[in-house]
């Protein structure tokens, strides 16, 4: 922008984007008398009649909210409102541009415009986004805008002609994330939020209690979330999103400047943030629109956007809002963070992270396809489809390689009602739920299709229950292990059955026949399995032993809406959340169903474990661990005695504070008796003594009249 530009004044200090050359105007030939302001607008200037506060008071200069957008196309007047159409578009997807906020100033000789303009938002932080998201945005092979803070102009005008070279600062080395790991009595961490409050407290299970971390009043708009190895803790603000972390505290890393976010997902290597946001269009009849933003975790670089409507991102999955499937992407497994991809309508897009683009350019087009997912660890993608022509072309599984787009495996699937897709978390197996209609096609029943993905063209066996009208209520694999659950059958009793991928072939290994119960919840160890009834069976617990198959205990946690393991698979926590109005607060329990504490808090929102990165540990060492674990645990039963010695003496010392109060309360009024004995002497008419067996106790009748009244019976007259 070599040329000079006139530089208007915001817009709702004009109340239109003309020009004003002071320059021209003759303020003799004014009279000032005549001139009434506006009622309620000063226009800056203070009234004798005014009261000015003594506290200097800081007000916005007005130009935070613009932004300079240049390297826009130059275009003849009759282009003009198709121009200014097309940056309103783009720009006001970000924020509410003011009224008249938009100024693209015109040469007056060629009357073309001269490739920039002015956006005034209502708010600073929208221009900051704005400049954020659109700085570098690619309009045409020709035109990519530069976009620039009205505040920041004053910067790049001002250049020195002479370079001077940066100060290097000194580097100082940030705190470690992950000293949370290091900690000696090896605890979790998990954090709650209730009422306005959040806190990060360690599970101290020893103690009987939880031990405070970190506690902020207000830190969340709406949620917290923690990355998915537990580096960071994430809340959700009207302005964006932030992540926060640190050893001793928890600060504040990096902010993601995304007006009204509502949603956010993490990659599951924490490399990549993904915010969501929907906006009420200007024409009711229009659709929302929707805008989501890839963020860079560490730098909080936006790397990529997608904007569109609601209906844009409304196919396939389940949950979200507004219509919206959430997550709308899905990411590869595994840590590397290398694909990413979404459903749209007859067609998978996958993205690679090396240029946030579509792999080779392209989608991968399916007909119909209605759902999708990935490996927990290789970039494997199953296709849902279900079936079309009326019947006649059958619904398909399929299994595809990435980026190869390579078919390894297809099953075609008949007489399709429904279809959902469970995948093992070493991605070993998966299983999926067919519901079919029977012949009649008035009602369905219900059998599973299970792959063995790491096996020789990748063989596929069925199971139907051995009742095949059953209802599927919830289904489980076991974290890491070849061991799957299934309720079935009616509530409130159903069954609960188990089965083995091992041996080649699927097996029975047990059915538990009438049990309250709806949800299942495998220990991320594997072994360990609760059978939970939650919602309408308020909270009823049983824990389970697959490896023994049999019940290790049996509790209830009254009106539980939630259950989650802790990352270890030794502690459990059950929840009532403010969807209830009563009860709400939390209880831990032990891998074996022991109710070690309860806490109660009134408005409870969110109880989660801090989750833990992989071991580093090899199989092989985890397997000698395990083959040894009584050499290991001397140690840790050592330390066990020690605290219970600890409660012990804590116990012993509370007994003592308890029988020093007591001492210290007999003596006090034994004290006040002291002082009362001539009191008492002479109520007894001067006996001393306060020993009852030295009296005789004699009853003495006493007759008092109390009140004396006359009345007239009746008269009568003999005569």
């Amino acid at each position: 922008m070599a040329e000079a530009m006139e530089l208007p004044l915001p817009a709702h200090h004009l109340g239109s984007s003309s020009l004003i050359d002071v320059s021209k105007i003759d303020i003799s030939n004014i009279d000032l008398d005549s001139i009434h302001l506006p009622p309620g607008d000063d226009f800056g200037i203070p009234s004798d009649d005014d009261v000015v506060a003594e506290e200097e008071l800081e007000f916005d200069s007005g130009f935070g909210s613009i932004i300079i957008v240049d390297n826009l196309p130059v275009v003849a007047p009759e282009k003009y409102e198709k121009l200014e159409i097309v940056i309103r578009k783009i720009f006001g997807q970000i924020g509410v541009i003011r009224e008249g906020g938009l100024c693209m100033p015109v040469d007056q000789e060629t009357k073309k415009t001269k490739g920039y303009c002015f956006i005034e938002y209502s708010t600073p932080q929208e221009a900051q986004t704005a400049k954020d998201q659109t700085n570098g945005y690619k309009l045409d092979k020709s035109h990519v805008f530069a976009v620039y803070l009205f505040d920041e102009f004053d910067k790049y005008v001002n250049v020195p002609d002479e370079w001077v070279p940066p100060e290097i600062k000194p580097y100082t080395p940030g705190e470690n994330l992950h000293h949370w790991l290091t900690d000696e009595k090896a605890r979790d961490q998990f954090v709650i939020r209730a009422g306005s409050d959040t806190e990060v407290l360690w599970n101290d299970p020893r103690q009987l209690k939880p031990e405070l971390v970190y506690r902020r009043a207000f830190w969340t708009e709406s949620f917290v979330q923690w990355s998915p190895l537990g580096t960071y803790l994430a809340t959700v603000h009207r302005q964006g999103a932030a992540v926060w972390g640190g050893a001793a505290t928890f600060n504040r890393l990096m902010r993601y400047a995304h007006p009204l976010v509502k949603l956010i997902d993490f990659s599951p290597g924490e490399k990549y943030l993904v915010t969501y946001s929907s906006h009420e269009p200007s024409n009711p009849r229009d659709s929302q629109k929707v805008a989501l933003v890839i963020f860079d975790v560490r730098t909080g670089k936006v790397l990529r956007e997608f904007k569109g409507s609601a209906d844009d991102f409304a196919t396939g999955g389940t949950g979200g809002v507004s219509g919206v499937s959430w997550p709308v992407f899905r990411w590869s497994g595994g840590r590397e963070d290398k694909y990413f991809a979404r459903i749209g309508k007859n067609a998978i897009s996958v993205y690679e992270t090396e240029t946030f683009s579509l792999l080779d350019k392209k989608s991968i087009k399916v007909e119909n396809v209605m759902d999708f997912s990935w490996s927990p660890t290789d970039p494997i993608l199953v296709l849902f489809v279900p079936e079309g022509g009326g019947g006649n072309q059958p619904a398909r599984v399929s299994l595809v390689q990435i980026p190869g787009r390579e078919e390894l495996r297809q099953k075609n699937l008949f007489s399709v009602s429904d279809c959902s897709m469970f995948w093992q978390s070493n991605g070993e197996y998966l299983a999926v739920k067919v519901d079919r209609y029977t012949k009649t096609k008035k009602s369905t029943y219900t059998g599973f299709e299970l792959f063995r993905i790491k096996e020789r063209d990748i063989p596929i066996e069925v199971l139907e229950l051995e009742n095949k009208n059953d209802k599927i209520i919830a289904f489980a694999w076991e974290p890491k292990g070849h061991r799957f659950a299934v309720i079935h059958g009616e509530n409130p009793r159903p069954d609960v059955s188990f089965y083995s991928m091992r041996s080649g072939r699927v097996s029975k290994l047990t059915t538990i026949k009438g049990k309250q119960a709806n949800a299942l919840y495998w220990s991320p160890a594997g072994r360990f399995i609760i059978l939970a009834g939650l919602k309408g069976l308020n909270g009823q617990l049983e824990f389970y032993n697959v490896d023994e198959l049999e019940t290790m205990a049996v509790g209830e946690h009254f009106m539980a809406t939630d259950v989650e393991w802790d990352p270890t698979g030794r502690y459990v926590a059950t929840s009532v959340t403010s969807v209830h109005e009563m009860e709400n607060g939390f209880n831990i329990w032990s891998f074996h169903g022991k109710l070690l504490y309860r806490i109660s808090r009134d408005h409870f929102y969110q109880f989660l474990w801090r989750p833990r990165p992989a071991s580093f540990l090899t199989l092989e060492k985890e397997e000698e661990i395990a083959k040894n674990l009584k050499k290991y645990s001397k140690r840790y039963e050592a330390e066990d005695q020690d605290v219970s010695l600890l409660l012990s003496e804590q116990d012993r010392e509370k007994r003592r504070q308890l029988q020093e109060e007591w001492d210290r309360w007999v003596k006090e009024w034994k004290r006040l008796h002291e002082e009362e004995k001539a009191l008492r002497e002479e109520l007894r008419d001067g006996e001393a003594s306060d020993e009852e067996e030295e009296y005789e106790a004699k009853e003495v009748e006493v007759e008092e009249i109390l009140d004396v009244t006359e009345e007239v019976l009746s008269s009568y007259s003999y005569e």
